[in-house]
């Protein structure tokens, strides 16, 4: 169970002030959430999902995203055109924004 000074200890790390009431009641809801994120764990770990979830355990890095070949890629450049006729302004095939630094 989280307790009110590791609340308070998370709050001053965000800086921002809490009551005690709050303490309190963030205290409950902070032990339910990472009792959910304990479930979710416990079955991304056990490979539910067969084959075909998009996740996958991998060692000591947890849960990663199993990605697909393109097999059907567009062309590169053959929207360009277009793409920049749209833009506001371009010059040379480059669109032009705004200076920011």
């Amino acid at each position: 169970m989280v307790s009110k000074e590791e609340i308070k200890k998370l709050a001053d790390l965000a800086r921002i002030d809490i009551k005690v009431e709050e303490q309190e009641k963030l205290a409950s809801e902070i032990d339910a959430i990472l009792e959910y994120v304990g479930q979710i764990k416990s079955v991304v770990g056990s490979g539910v999902g067969g084959s075909d979830t998009p996740l996958k355990v991998r060692g000591d890095w947890g849960v990663m995203n199993i990605m697909r070949e393109d097999e059907n890629p567009t062309e590169s450049g053959i929207y360009s055109k277009e793409l920049i006729a749209e833009f506001p302004e371009s010059e040379d095939n480059y669109l032009k924004v705004k200076k920011i630094l």
